[in-house]
C-alpha cells in the first residue's frame, strides 16, 4: 500500500464523488430525533465522553488530515509523560520521531478499511528500551467531518495479565489442566526459540562451567559450526582462543567469562572469533550474566560480523590519506610553481647568435615534443638548468610541473624518502606521511641535477624506478606507477665514469637516449658581447642603479678572459662593476694585459697565445680551470661555500667545488 500524504487525503476525503467509508459512526440525525429525545441525546453525549476520558487505555483523538490531536485521555498523557492537555494541539507525528513512515501507512489504512491494527509504530521508554506496543484505530465520520481514535495497547501488560489470569485458572482447575498448561510454556518456550532464530545478530550461551547451552542459526552461520559442534563444548576453545595478532587469550582475560564470573556486563568493539575453517572474523559483542534466585547460572552473548564495517572504514580510511597526500602534492606543485615564476626571468630566452647557441636551440626543439629522457651535459655555469626548462617548456608536459632534484645535495638517508616519499611511522622523525620527488612529477618532467655524484647504490635503486615506472614509499608495501619523463644534467665525463666503475653503465644508457652538451663560454665568445649587456640591464634594473656604458674595450676584456665559471661568473663579474662603477665607466677585476702572469695563472695575452683567437686543448684548458682554483682559493683563503667563499666568487656550487678540488688533487690548506 502506497503512503499517501496530508495534501492528497485531503483532496481525497473533500471529493464528492468519494465512496462512504464501511463500518464507520454515522449517526443519521432522523432516527436519533425519533429515537431520543434532545436531553437523552446531551446525556449519551457526556456520558461517552466521559467512558473516552476515563478509560484506563491510553486514547486520543485526531485528524487524519492535519495530524493534529483533537483530545487525548488521562491515560494517554500519563503514557505519553506529558502534563494535563498538552496533548491536545500536537501534531501526532511528534509522538513517533522514529516511525513517520509507518503511521503515514497506518492512518491511510485506516481511512480505506475504517479500523486497522498495528505493531510496526515504535515508542521508546525513559531508558531508550522499545516498547512492546499495539495500536488499535477506528475511523469515525459525522457529517463531512473525519476523525480517528487510536488505542494503545501495551502487549507486555496483557501477556502478564493473560499469564496471571492462566496461572490463577490453573490452581483453580488443579492438576487435571496440567497438561494444557504444559503445552502454553512449550508455546512460550517456542515461540522465544523463534524469536532467537530471526534474529539477524549471532547469539549463544554458555553456563558457569564455560560449556556452550545454545545456539542461535544466525551464529552457526557467522561461525561456521553446527548447533551440535559447539553445545556442551567450550566455547573459549573453539572461538575465541587467540587474538587477531595470534596471541594465545587466556580465558582469565576473556570479557565473556568475566560477564559469568564477575556479574556484570562486559563489551567489546574490537575482538575476533575464529570461523571453523580458522580464519578470524572481526566482532563486537556483548556478554551480560544469566541469575536466577541470585544464583550467577552463565551469561548470553550477542555479536555481530562487523568486517563489512572494517572493510568501509579502511577504505574511508585510505580516502583520507588520498585525499591529504593530494593535498600535499598540490601544495608542493604549487611551491614549485612559485619558484618558477620568481626564476622566470632568469629563463625568458637564451641569449646571443653563435652557431653553438643556434644548433643548442635546434635539439631542443627536435627533443621537446617527445618523451624521450635527456642527458644534458656541460661544465658548471653553462646553463644546463635553462636547458632543461626550455625542453620541458616545448613538451606536452608543460601544463605540468618541472620538478628539480640536486642529487649532490640529498643525504644517502634520505635518498629513497625524497625521491619515493615515505609513511608515517616509517623511521624516527617520519611523523606524516610524505609525497616523494617521483610522484610530484607524475604526468611532468623530473629533473635530476648532478646526477654524477649520486652514489653507485643509490644509482641501483633509481634505475628500477626509471626502467619500470614503479616504486614504493618507504615503509609502504604498496607499489606506485608513475608517469615521468627524466631529464638529467652533469659537469662530469660520465662515459669516463662509467669505465672507472663510478656510474652504472645501465642506468647511463636509460639516461643518455638524447644528449645534448652545452658549450662553455669560452667556445662561443662571439655571444659574450650581448649576454654582457643583458646582465647588465637586468643587474642596474633589479640592483636600482644607474645603466653604465660597455665600451669595446669593455667588451675585449670579456672576449679574451677564459671564463672557468661560464656565464654564471660573466653574471657575477657584471655584477660587481657594475656596482663599483665610477661615473657611468666599468672596470672588470679580470687578469688581463699586464696581469696575464704566470702567478695569477695566465699568460700574457700575445697574438700567438691570445686564448680568443686559437683553440685550446683539454689540458690546456684544465690546466686554465685548476690555476684559477687556485687563484680563488687563495683570494678567498680557503674559504669554499658562503658569503665570499670561492663557490659564490666563481658562481659554481660548493659541491662542485670540493668534487674540482677531489679530482685535482688540491686541499683547502694547499695551493701546490
Amino acid at each position: 500500500m502506497q503512503t499517501m500524504n496530508i495534501t492528497d487525503k485531503l483532496s481525497k476525503t473533500s471529493n464528492a464523488e468519494q465512496k462512504p467509508l464501511t463500518n464507520t459512526f454515522q449517526p443519521n440525525d432522523r432516527l436519533v430525533d425519533e429515537a431520543l429525545s434532545a436531553q437523552t441525546a446531551s446525556k449519551v453525549s457526556r456520558l461517552l465522553q466521559q467512558s473516552f476520558l476515563s478509560s484506563d487505555e491510553p486514547c486520543y483523538l485526531f485528524d487524519p488530515f492535519t495530524g493534529v490531536i483533537l483530545k487525548a485521555n488521562v491515560c494517554a498523557e500519563q503514557f505519553f509523560r506529558q502534563p494535563g492537555n498538552t496533548l491536545d494541539g500536537l501534531t501526532v507525528d511528534k509522538l513517533y520521531p522514529q516511525s513517520k513512515g509507518s503511521l503515514y501507512v497506518f492512518t491511510d489504512e485506516v481511512l480505506e478499511n475504517s479500523r486497522a491494527r498495528t505493531r510496526d509504530l515504535t515508542l521508546l521508554r525513559p531508558s531508550g528500551e522499545p516498547i512492546n506496543i499495539e495500536h488499535a484505530a477506528t475511523c469515525l465520520k459525522y457529517g463531512d467531518n473525519v476523525s480517528v481514535v487510536v488505542r494503545l495497547i501495551d502487549l507486555d501488560a496483557l501477556h502478564q495479565r493473560d499469564f496471571k489470569s492462566e496461572a490463577e485458572s490453573y490452581l483453580k482447575r488443579g492438576f487435571h489442566e496440567w497438561i494444557r498448561d504444559e503445552k502454553y510454556f512449550r508455546e512460550i518456550e517456542r515461540e522465544y526459540r523463534l524469536i532467537l532464530a530471526a534474529a539477524g545478530e549471532g547469539i549463544y550461551g554458555v553456563g558457569v562451567d564455560g560449556l556452550t547451552t545454545f545456539l542461535n542459526p544466525a551464529a552457526e552461520s557467522i561461525l561456521g559450526y553446527n548447533a551440535d559442534e559447539l553445545i556442551g563444548f567450550d566455547m573459549h576453545e573453539r572461538i575465541h582462543h587467540h587474538h587477531g595478532d595470534g596471541t594465545e587469550y587466556l580465558t582469565t582475560d576473556c570479557p565473556i567469562y568475566n560477564a559469568f564470573k564477575q556479574g556484570q556486563v562486559n563489551s567489546a568493539t574490537d575482538e575476533v572469533f575464529w570461523h571453523k575453517d580458522g580464519t578470524p572474523i572481526p566482532v563486537e559483542y556483548t556478554s551480560t550474566p544469566i541469575i536466577d534466585a541470585g544464583e550467577l547460572i552463565g551469561a548470553v552473548i550477542v555479536f555481530r560480523d562487523i568486517s563489512e564495517r572494517r572493510d568501509s572504514e579502511d577504505k574511508l580510511r585510505k580516502a583520507l590519506i588520498e585525499n591529504a597526500e593530494l593535498r600535499e602534492k598540490l601544495e608542493l606543485e604549487n611551491a614549485y610553481l612559485q619558484e618558477e615564476i620568481r626564476q622566470n626571468s632568469d629563463h625568458d630566452k637564451f641569449i646571443g647568435n653563435s652557431e653553438a647557441l643556434n644548433a643548442l636551440l635546434t635539439q631542443i626543439e627536435m627533443v621537446g615534443p617527445t618523451d624521450a629522457n635527456v642527458l644534458i651535459t656541460g661544465e658548471s655555469g653553462t646553463g644546463k638548468e635553462l636547458v632543461a626548462h626550455e625542453i620541458h617548456r616545448a613538451s606536452d608536459r608543460s601544463d605540468r610541473p618541472l620538478i628539480r632534484v640536486n642529487c649532490a645535495a640529498i643525504p644517502r638517508e634520505l635518498f629513497e624518502s625524497e625521491f619515493f616519499g615515505h609513511t608515517k611511522g616509517s623511521f624516527s622523525g617520519a611523523i606524516r606521511d610524505r609525497v616523494g620527488r617521483f610522484q610530484l612529477a607524475d604526468g611532468g618532467t623530473l629533473f635530476l641535477d648532478e646526477i654524477g655524484e649520486l652514489e653507485l647504490s643509490l644509482q641501483a635503486k633509481l634505475l628500477r624506478v626509471v626502467q619500470e615506472g614503479k616504486f614504493e614509499r618507504v615503509g609502504d608495501e604498496l607499489s606506485r606507477e608513475v608517469d615521468v619523463r627524466i631529464i638529467a644534467a652533469t659537469n662530469k665525463d660520465l662515459k669516463r665514469a662509467v669505465q672507472d666503475d663510478e656510474f652504472r653503465e645501465d642506468l647511463f644508457f636509460r639516461l643518455n637516449v638524447f644528449p645534448i652538451s652545452c658549450l662553455p663560454l669560452r667556445e662561443r665568445s662571439s655571444d659574450i658581447p650581448m649576454l654582457a649587456e643583458h646582465c647588465l640591464q637586468t643587474t642596474c634594473g633589479r640592483l636600482n642603479l644607474p645603466t653604465p656604458t660597455l665600451t669595446k674595450a669593455n667588451v675585449k676584456m670579456l672576449k679574451t678572459y677564459p671564463w672557468p665559471g661560464n656565464i654564471r661568473e660573466l653574471q657575477n663579474v657584471i655584477e660587481r662593476a657594475a656596482i663599483l662603477s665610477n661615473k657611468g665607466k666599468l672596470k672588470f677585476d679580470l687578469p688581463t694585459g699586464e696581469e696575464h702572469t704566470s702567478n695569477q695563472g695566465f699568460t700574457k695575452a700575445t697574438p700567438e697565445n691570445d686564448l680568443s683567437n686559437r683553440i685550446l686543448t683539454q689540458e690546456e684548458l684544465k690546466t686554465i680551470e685548476r690555476q684559477n682554483m687556485k687563484k680563488a682559493l687563495h683570494a678567498c683563503q680557503g674559504k669554499v661555500s658562503g658569503p665570499n667563499g670561492v663557490a659564490q666568487l666563481l658562481g659554481i656550487r660548493p659541491t662542485t667545488v670540493y668534487s674540482r678540488l677531489k679530482s685535482w688533487g688540491l686541499y683547502l690548506n694547499s695551493t701546490n
